[in-house]
């Protein structure tokens, strides 16, 4: 398989973390995530949003979207329930992290106006994760999920998108426990 991936990009590490857990093997071509000049030349029949991670399976077809990709991977192991209802609850979680959580957590500096929204909404989205986690090991089902590892990959570097996670205990308990979990890589691996 060939993993169209960026060394710093939080949606990719997701990737890179589920196959570090399963042992999945594969090939990885690095995409700036900045200069996106040649997106569509890349990515263009492979991925209509031209983003990274993109996945070329061994059979040549391809998926897109970090949540989708780890959801297809993790489908049969201990990363996704069985359990129909904690499985939707997995996927409450994947649909929070890209829509209530990355776009205001990860380390990208907006523009001064922007600034203060971007911090309004990122306290709310850990206001919200450490209320969940006060009293809970893991956001689903008291076990390691994919829906950890969503939200680990950018809630981990929040203090370099300038928030401070000081104030919220049962994440920072949460990040120790989600870092220990076997198989474990970090974002630079």
């Amino acid at each position: 398989m060939l993993l169209y991936d960026s060394a710093v990009s939080g949606n990719c590490y997701k990737v890179r973390q589920l196959f570090a857990h399963l042992g999945i093997e594969y090939e990885r071509r690095e995409v700036s995530v900045i200069d996106r000049s040649n997106r569509q030349e890349l990515l263009g029949g492979l991925n209509p949003g031209l983003r990274v991670p993109t996945l070329v399976l061994d059979d040549g077809r391809s998926l897109a979207e970090s949540n989708a990709i780890t959801f297809y991977f993790a489908d049969g192991t201990r990363y996704l329930p069985d359990d129909r209802f904690e499985r939707a609850q997995v996927l409450q979680w994947l649909f929070f992290e890209q829509y209530s959580h990355e776009p205001y957590i990860a380390g990208i500096t907006p523009p001064e106006p922007e600034r203060e929204a971007k911090l309004r909404g990122g306290i709310a989205a850990l206001r919200a994760m450490d209320a969940h986690l006060t009293g809970h090991e893991f956001l689903v089902g008291e076990h390691y999920t994919i829906a950890d590892i969503a939200l680990y990959a950018y809630t981990h570097v929040a203090p370099e998108g300038g928030f401070d996670l000081e104030p919220y205990p049962a994440i920072n308990a949460w990040l120790a426990r989600v870092a220990t979990q076997p198989g474990h890589i970090a974002i630079t691996d």
